[in-house]
């Protein structure tokens, strides 16, 4: 296994989980010296989709994309072991925004300030586990409403900053959000 010295972080996926949303910031991760620890609802491979809105659709259209294996439940992980938590986009969120221990674990890392990311759909996690009233967040503009009807203010910019949150509005974004993600990281974990 290759050498983290910085540390590791999470990637919160699941079935429909979107596939550059999630795998620019896994390799992201990778570049930076941080471990990518990729968790689902259970230790398993998830499908990932690829999601877009293309020209004389008024619906995201979606491909099957590549899969994704999560070495751990939510409920396995002990966030203290992890700099910070990312929430990936796709329909995943949707379902898995539902799921207790990932309610606790979206909670604990808010609560604990720690770095924190999330793009497109991602922000439905942190908005269902009560944690965005007041923050400010960029995510995918029909996305909108779940975050304002949860108390949060939406921003639409490739990269919105708020104390320990950073977040993007798709995929388009990702080399925008994630670079300041990996920042605070860093930060953290004193390099």
């Amino acid at each position: 296994m290759p050498n983290f010295p910085t540390g590791q972080a999470l990637i919160v996926v699941g079935d429909a989980s979107e596939v550059v949303d999630t795998l620019y910031p896994f390799y992201r991760l990778h570049e930076a010296g941080i471990r990518p620890v990729v968790v689902g609802p259970e230790a398993r491979t998830f499908q990932m989709v690829m999601h877009e809105n293309r020209p004389g659709w008024t619906i995201t259209k979606e491909w099957e994309g590549y899969q994704i294996t999560a070495e751990k439940s939510f409920g396995e992980v002990n966030p203290e072991e992890y700099l910070g938590i990312f929430f990936s986009g796709g329909r995943a969120p949707e379902y898995i925004r539902e799921d207790e221990s990932l309610i606790q674990l979206t909670q604990w890392f808010f609560d604990h300030e720690k770095p924190i990311c999330s793009v497109c759909h991602g922000v439905e996690i942190p908005a269902r586990a009560d944690r965005v009233k007041g923050r400010r967040m960029a995510t995918v503009a029909k996305c909108k409403f779940d975050l304002e009807v949860c108390g949060g203010i939406y921003v639409d910019e490739p990269c919105v900053v708020d104390k320990n949150l950073v977040s993007g509005r798709t995929y388009h974004d990702c080399g925008y959000f994630t670079a300041e993600w990996v920042k605070q990281m860093e930060a953290v974990a004193g390099n």
